[in-house]
């Protein structure tokens, strides 16, 4: 037994002792391998590390222009200078590059912990993708920043285009801004894109910059770059340039041509009269949109670039809502500029013909109580055409007290008020067109006449938008023919080749007859032309515009008539102007909303007069070969710059053809003189 013990005992040392030889040679082994690599061939392996890996680089595509439609362009791309960071060559990100980089550029603890959280986020190839965390460097962080670059590994600085909105603040709702993407849009926007986003590129949002961002953006192509561990790119011995292939080249985002008219557009801005409101030129024979003011507005520009919280914050705090868009996202009462639905449907019922004469004393009584005529005195006996030229309430409180509420609701509905205009760049609201159920259904109490009485002169519960009226006077124009507003003209390629246009889109004809249209074009033209009309001191000498104005009641009348300037902002009456020329066979509609304005016949109608000046001006020079070549191009009141740059008067051409001037006022019509009392018309 003891022997027995003593020789397994033999055997286990035995064993550990080729078990530990085993070890030592393969330590040994390992050791030797070590000294070999990194003292006996250093050399060879460092010159190998320095280009063993390949950066992807994205060669991005350039977005698309938007031009007018002689294509000017409006909006287009600048240089800009961005910060990138690669993930898998950012040595000690978190700890110590993303600090430093983020005390030199000035980021908040938001900023960081973003930026931070986009980097945790990369996983598998997106780690070699470049990600941007500052655009739009300042001169003095571009050469800070470019002489301390060696300092942070994986940090890059590269030239991006950023989009560059030449008028800044004018059409910025229709033309839209851009900003970036955020982590959560990626999943969704790559699952329904046709080329992949990435942290830090932008979007359109809002306007045509969103809905058409598939046709602006392009395709992005890709360069293979050759770097070194730390993500340093590795330059050729022999010729010193970045050693890189190329795999894909970009592809660039397609051309927008809009309907809208640059120079028309730059005087729409400048003549509109308040600090609020709309102005709306559409050509009634397709719907297209020649120029639309939305005040106030927000530079697309800023928004771009991205704003600050204190800029946010501004922007919520004011209470005149820059970022809505008043031309068909915010709806208003239309007063008397709704007068020729009243009249359509009174015709239409057979009730009245246009030679239905009603007597105003300056009121209409409806049971107990009186309904006010804007004028006191009253206007005697009117038939349609006196009505409607002279804004007559009281006509127009018999035609409702006589038909109802129901058929003036019909009516406004076939030419499509009450419901979206389509309008496919922008969000709109559908307005408000009441008949007897819309009461019985949301006002207390139910139904009443007098509310048929309130819809007649466009107050009550009617609502409508700038767009929605402009529609509206369109069809008026041109016989019924209710089309869709666009303001996209054709989509091309960036060599010009067209790729999708837009033809007009017509929604419904009106069965309207000849005679109630030759009617209320004769009554509309008497308004802007003839003595006692309330548009009269905005009438054209060489072009005959039909229109209405329209007062819109915003606060309750009390006992006392107060002018415009003695009442608070909020309180006063929104100025409407709508009208289109030539009255036979129109050109071009124009509706001016000045909110809060005051009168449409004083603070409405002039910004209109100007806009169809402007344009029959630019007809006339356009057809005698002018041209936008001797057309100085002004300044926009609403934006930094100018929508094209002054062209010099070619010293070969003819003169210019002379300006239509507005004829003087009448000292001969004393009504036409001085402040107009705030009721519901003018």
């Amino acid at each position: 037994m003891t022997l027995g013990r003593n020789t397994e005992g033999r055997d286990l040392r035995t064993r550990l002792l080729i078990v530990g030889a085993v070890f030592g040679l393969g330590l040994l082994v390992l050791a030797i391998n070590l000294y070999r690599l990194m003292v006996v061939r250093y050399d060879e392996f460092f010159a190998l590390s320095k280009d063993n890996q390949y950066k992807d680089v994205r060669i991005r595509a350039a977005r698309g222009e938007i031009r007018d439609h002689r294509g000017e362009v409006l909006v287009d791309g600048r240089p800009s200078f961005d910060v990138f960071v690669t993930p898998a060559f950012c040595l000690k990100c978190s700890t110590e590059v993303l600090p430093v980089l983020g005390e030199w550029l000035g980021w908040d603890e938001t900023k960081r912990a973003r930026v931070e959280q986009s980097f945790t986020a990369a996983h598998g190839p997106q780690r070699y993708q470049p990600m941007a965390v500052q655009i739009d460097l300042s001169r003095d962080q571009l050469d800070f920043l470019s002489v301390r670059l060696f300092q942070l590994a994986g940090v890059s600085i590269e030239p991006i285009a950023r989009r560059n909105y030449r008028a800044g603040s004018a059409m910025a709702h229709v033309l839209g801004y851009m900003s970036e993407v955020t982590q959560e849009e990626l999943n969704v926007v790559n699952d329904t894109s046709g080329s992949a986003y990435f942290l830090g590129d932008a979007r359109g949002r809002r306007g045509v910059e969103r809905a058409f961002e598939s046709a602006l953006r392009g395709s992005d192509g890709l360069r293979k770059e050759v770097v070194d561990a730390r993500g340093k790119v590795v330059l050729d011995e022999a010729t010193g340039q970045v050693m890189s292939s190329d795999v894909s080249a970009p592809v660039p985002g397609n051309n927008l041509v809009l309907s809208i008219d640059a120079r028309l557009q730059a005087e729409a801005e400048n003549v509109f009269p308040g600090k609020a409101g709309a102005l709306i030129a559409l050509d009634p024979q397709t719907g297209f949109i020649r120029a639309i003011v939305s005040r106030p507005s927000f530079d697309s520009n800023l928004l771009s670039r991205g704003v600050t919280a204190e800029q946010m914050a501004a922007f919520a705090a004011d209470p005149l809502q820059p970022m809505v868009f008043r031309a068909a996202a915010e709806h208003y009462h239309p007063g008397s500029t709704f007068k020729p639905i009243t009249l359509l449907a009174g015709l239409q019922s057979g009730s009245f013909t246009p030679h239905t004469v009603t007597n105003c004393p300056g009121g209409y009584r409806l049971g107990n109580r009186v309904w006010r005529c804007h004028k006191e005195s009253g206007h005697g006996p009117v038939d349609a055409r006196d009505a409607m030229q002279k804004s007559c309430d009281t006509y127009f409180y018999r035609v409702a007290d006589t038909i109802g509420i129901d058929p003036i609701a019909d009516m406004g509905r076939l030419f499509g008020l009450g419901a979206s205009t389509k309008f496919s760049v922008a969000a709109e609201v559908s307005g408000i067109m009441p008949d007897a159920a819309y009461h019985q259904r949301v006002t207390p109490g139910g139904y009443t006449k007098g509310m048929a009485l309130n819809t007649a002169i466009g107050q009550g519960d009617v609502n409508v938008t700038p767009l929605q009226l402009a529609v509206m006077y369109a069809a008026i124009a041109n016989g019924g023919a209710v089309f869709k507003p666009q303001v996209v003209e054709r989509v091309e390629t960036s060599a010009g080749q067209e790729t999708q246009s837009f033809k007009p889109e017509l929604v419904r004809q009106i069965p309207m007859s000849e005679e109630n249209h030759r009617l209320l074009v004769d009554a509309l033209t008497a308004v802007v032309n003839e003595p006692g009309g309330t548009a009269f001191r905005s009438r054209l000498t060489n072009v005959m515009v039909a229109g209405k104005t329209g007062t819109a009641q915003v606060a309750r009348l009390g006992s006392v008539r107060l002018k415009t300037e003695q009442m608070d902002y909020f309180e006063r009456d929104h100025a409407w102007f709508a009208a289109f020329a030539p009255a036979e066979n129109a050109e071009l509609v124009v509706v001016v909303l000045n909110e809060h304005g005051g009168h449409g016949g004083s603070d409405a109608a002039p910004a209109a007069a100007a806009v169809f000046k402007k344009f029959f001006e630019l007809k006339a020079s356009d057809a005698q070969g002018f041209g936008p070549d001797w057309q100085v191009k002004a300044p926009l009141t609403a934006a930094p710059s100018v929508l094209s740059k002054p062209v010099a008067k070619r010293d070969e051409k003819p003169d210019p053809p002379a300006a239509m001037a507005l004829m003087p006022v009448d000292a001969g019509h004393p009504s036409l003189a001085g402040d107009l009392p705030p009721t519901q018309e003018h």
